[in-house]
């Protein structure tokens, strides 16, 4: 899973920093296999630290990050590989 030509859409490009979509992805290949194919990312601002919550469902994965930034998002974010590629949106793009 997530080893074939990765995309993203139009609201990932205008409201994820360049940064956290790189971070997605380097989360998604340090993976322990088998992973499933939906991963999602729940974005969250604490303070002067951005907080990214990893969690997929089969099997149960779940990895809490703590980033400094000096401008917090608040977004959810899904990584979906179909077979032939793999895409990631936010979640109000599903």
């Amino acid at each position: 899973m997530f080893n074939n030509q990765r995309y993203i859409t139009r609201g990932i490009d205008a409201e994820i920093p360049f940064e956290f979509q790189v971070f997605m992805w380097e989360c998604i290949d340090r993976m322990p296999e088998p992973r499933d194919y939906l991963q999602v990312f729940t974005f969250e601002s604490v303070g002067i630290l951005q907080k990214i919550i990893h969690t997929s469902e089969q099997p149960e994965y779940c990895m809490n990050y703590f980033i400094p930034c000096n401008k917090s998002i608040t977004a959810k974010v899904y990584v979906i590989d179909d077979g032939d590629h793999s895409t990631m949106l936010l979640a109000s793009e599903y």
